[in-house]
């Protein structure tokens, strides 16, 4: 079976295709560049690894209950029609969330993998590109892994989000080097990084954290390197051009915020599209879910440099201002300690399974 037999309802499009504006930049000095960027760039090196033999897929996974969360975060619960729902339907309401969550992903990890290598062409710094290619790679991993996730385990995909495809198209049409950085990088990667936390720390499926937790821990070098260049090159820009970026991220956030409800999902139960926008609204989970989305992106656009007046009120008709003063560092590093104890467990558990294995044949050869 393809995709296409998979979504819910068909792409709109088979082929988005996005005019490519700017300039491709090549730089003819090799040996200079910021150590702490190559650092990164030797870390991003240093850290690649095979989805398909790090992730365990031999790991069953329920359809009807892929991530495990509780049915408190279904904009449906404790409405009219949750009391109606039958166990099976229950089941298949969660399948559909699942997937349109993780279909999501899927795309937004396609688009990452389009804007780092749109970074590697435009970014004038030797030390950006090479850095951009090693998450060119991380990308396309991560986009085969949710793909193989929602093929192999969930069995159906919804089609990309309005509001994230808009955001991705701003990102990719405008012609100046830094806004796949700012869009991509800071805006759609932090807010996937609060959502994937979210999903690790609540889910009891071994699938679904290990896949999230090994993603995390590379997307916690992406939002490092977006940090680090566009620090560096904001200080050298206007006022004027500051705002210009401001806005471009306040936009952002709103399309990010409204992309958030998972409208499409109840519509395909039959609920009227006003219904299920108000229910979304006033669903408490959800409230919390997207106060927390934020949690890496608001510290993250401060940092840079972009925090004047017109953001900073954006923020706060948000209700996510305070988070600007989030440490970003620390996120960052219990995600990378979080993929390192599953990977130390699993080691730990295949060591002391192949342990046992030679204790059983050394016992079966001394009665023999």
């Amino acid at each position: 079976m393809s995709t296409y037999d998979r979504y819910v309802q068909p792409p709109a499009e088979p082929l988005w295709q996005v005019p490519a504006t700017g300039a491709a930049r090549f730089n003819w000095e090799y040996e200079e560049g910021r150590e702490r960027l190559l650092a990164l760039y030797q870390k991003g090196k240093d850290k690649q690894w095979d989805g398909a033999k790090r992730i365990d897929w031999d790991i069953d996974v329920d359809p009807h209950d892929p991530l495990g969360t509780p049915d408190e975060s279904l904009s449906l619960y404790g409405t009219r029609h949750w009391a109606k729902l039958t166990e099976k339907d229950k089941g298949e309401l969660r399948q559909h969330f699942a997937s349109w969550q993780f279909s999501q992903f899927l795309h937004g990890e396609q688009g990452a993998m389009i804007c780092a290598a749109r970074i590697v062409e435009s970014v004038p710094d030797l030390d950006a590109k090479f850095y951009s290619a090693t998450q060119t790679m991380d990308e396309a991993r991560h986009a085969e892994i949710f793909g193989r996730f929602l093929h192999d385990k969930v069995g159906m995909a919804y089609p990309i989000n309005d509001n994230l495809q808009s955001l991705l198209g701003d990102t990719l049409r405008d012609s100046r080097w830094d806004m796949p950085y700012l869009g991509m990088q800071v805006l759609i990667e932090g807010l996937a990084l609060a959502a994937f936390g979210m999903i690790r720390d609540t889910t009891d499926k071994p699938l679904p954290q290990q896949i999230l937790a090994y993603v995390m821990q590379d997307e916690a070098r992406h939002v490092a390197f977006g940090r680090m260049a566009l620090r560096d090159y904001y200080k050298q820009l206007t006022e004027a051009e500051l705002r210009e970026r401001e806005e471009f991220v306040i936009e952002g956030c709103y399309l990010m915020r409204d992309r958030l409800r998972g409208v499409e999902v109840l519509e395909n139960f039959g609920i009227p599209k006003a219904e299920a926008e108000e229910y979304s609204e006033n669903s408490e989970f959800l409230a919390l879910f997207r106060q927390l989305l934020f949690s890496r992106i608001v510290p993250c656009v401060r940092d840079i440099g972009l925090w004047g007046k017109r953001l900073q009120e954006a923020y706060v008709d948000m209700g996510v201002f305070e988070m600007g003063n989030a440490n970003l560092d620390q996120l960052m590093e219990q995600d990378e300690e979080i993929a390192e104890k599953l990977d130390a467990e699993r080691f730990a558990a295949e060591e002391a399974a192949r342990v046992a294995e030679v204790g059983e044949a050394i016992a079966q050869g001394a009665d023999g």
